[in-house]
């Protein structure tokens, strides 16, 4: 079945027509607005601004990255001419099979595409295009609030048109599909992920029609590459308060269908009056904790999966009540299978949230049973450069309620981070290198590449972790001699 989105109104409303609303000319004073114009009225073509640049102009959202323009004709025409009016003559990238180009000038990337309307098919978010007006490209458009666009022709430089009210919902902070919302969400699934990334980012509201529509079609997202939905996620997560996202993910069931692994840490169980708390809603108050201290992705997605094992490790004890023991490596597996689901990098990123998962208990550990000199040494030992990543972590982690526990847990991380920085600058352990090498045992022994080596090595590691040893090459050659001659070595 193909729908064809030029006949699809608003719920008990027909479709609005395009209306001048209020002129905006200074949105448009760089130079690139005025070269787009001529190159309009030259080629005799409509043209307009449209979408995500007009909107965060009236939001004040500073300096644009990306410019939308429609033109009533020729996208890739208007492109060419626009890269010939332009003093560096950028090269234009065109896109026949969507009818688009794109060029890059003054650190922007400007879009240019005919006006066009759509028709869809149930299996495809992948539209059937043909030529349409402005009022159709409006039409198309995923929310009234990317729907508005600026003249650039002689005629209405300036003025906003503005056919569903997006200005209003602007000020409303409303996030609302043009026309019906059943049909715009299963027309482009992804549309519901970009809905709920926009309120995040914008703290907008959902309106009520809109949001119920993207729960009862959370099923067609599974029409959508994994792609496309981590590249919402990420924009998700580095939002100010990516909380608001995600339980927005799970009031619709979004988030069931992308990531089980979280929802499933939902729920408080209670067993002879012994109850462990809802690990899901806390794992996003550490979210949002995070996210006050870094900007860093994948330190945020550490953050998001830090708990992700104890919903297969929960168990209840008579004696000592709930347990999650193993939950950290447990979780560390889980992040690799999570990754290679949603097609997230199978790289150093991936490795990193799986270190930080696996250790996110480690310091909370070491307080729990004194801060000892060992135990902080192997901390630095086995984070290395991550260290400061893991600590900011363990911080956020404290979601208590309780001010003199919050207090309290805050203090000990304190005395952790005081000892880690004595025990750093004396010991020299962050990313560790033996004081004695390999070569230098095999020319002392006279052997060649053995299990020997290794067993030396590892002796000293680990008695200058233990602190039997300073990390200095004379007590590690000492201690190499010794251990030599336990193996049968002979030294020259």
């Amino acid at each position: 079945m193909i729908r064809s989105r030029n006949k699809i109104t608003r719920k008990c409303q027909d479709t609005p027509k395009t209306q001048k609303v209020e002129n905006y000319k200074n949105a448009l004073t760089h130079n690139i607005f005025k070269v787009i114009s001529e190159a309009s009225e030259e080629l005799q073509l409509e043209s307009y601004v449209i979408g995500g640049f007009v909107r965060d102009y009236i939001l004040n959202r500073g300096e644009p990255k990306d410019i939308d323009i429609v033109a009533v004709g020729s996208g890739i025409e208007l492109a060419k001419k626009v890269a010939g009016k332009l003093p560096h003559k950028p090269k234009v990238q065109i896109f026949k099979t969507y009818g688009t180009a794109m060029l890059r000038a003054f650190d922007m990337e400007i879009e240019f595409v005919g006006a066009r309307r759509e028709s869809y098919q149930k299996d495809s978010r992948k539209p059937l295009v043909e030529d349409g007006t402005l009022a159709d490209d409006q039409n198309r458009r995923d929310f009234t609030i990317n729907a508005l666009a600026l003249g650039l022709n002689d005629k209405n430089y300036g003025d906003l048109l503005d056919p569903f009210n997006g200005l209003k919902d602007l000020n409303a902070k409303i996030i609302r599909t043009p026309l019906d919302p059943d049909i715009t969400y299963s027309d482009d699934p992804l549309r519901m992920l970009r809905a709920i990334r926009f309120a995040t980012q914008l703290n907008f509201k959902i309106e009520k029609d809109s949001l119920e529509a993207i729960s009862r079609n959370k099923n067609r997202i599974k029409i959508i590459s994994k792609e496309r939905i981590t590249d919402e996620l990420h924009k998700i997560m580095l939002a100010d308060k990516p909380s608001k996202g995600f339980s927005l993910l799970h009031k619709t069931g979004l988030l069931q269908i992308i990531m089980p692994e979280l929802t499933a840490l939902e729920g408080i169980d209670e067993i002879e009056g012994q109850r462990h708390k809802d690990n899901f809603w806390h794992t996003l108050e550490v979210v949002d904790n995070i996210s006050k201290n870094t900007n860093d992705l994948w330190l945020r997605w550490a953050a998001l999966l830090h708990d992700i094992g104890k919903a297969p490790t929960k168990k209840f004890h008579k004696k000592i009540g709930w347990t999650f023991h193993g939950h950290e490596f447990v979780g560390a597996k889980m992040v690799y299978k999570l990754f290679k689901r949603l097609r997230l990098p199978l790289n150093e990123k991936m490795k990193y949230v799986q270190k930080l998962v696996l250790m996110s208990s480690r310091p909370i550990a070491i307080v729990d049973n004194d801060v000892t000199d060992s135990a902080v040494r192997r901390l630095i030992f086995d984070a290395g450069e991550d260290i400061e990543d893991l600590m900011t972590l363990c911080e956020a982690d404290i979601t208590t309620k309780n001010p003199k526990r919050f207090k309290k847990y805050h203090n000990n991380f304190k005395l952790v981070r005081s000892k880690m920085k004595e025990v750093e600058e004396r010991d020299h352990v962050r990313n560790f290198q033996p004081p004695v090498s390999g070569e230098e045992i095999m020319e002392t022994f006279n052997i060649n590449p053995s299990r020997e080596i290794g067993i030396i090595k590892e002796t000293i590691k680990e008695a200058i972790l233990e602190g039997e040893i300073p990390n200095e090459h004379k007590a590690a050659r000492e201690l190499m001699l010794k251990k030599g001659k336990e193996l049968g070595l002979r030294a020259n």
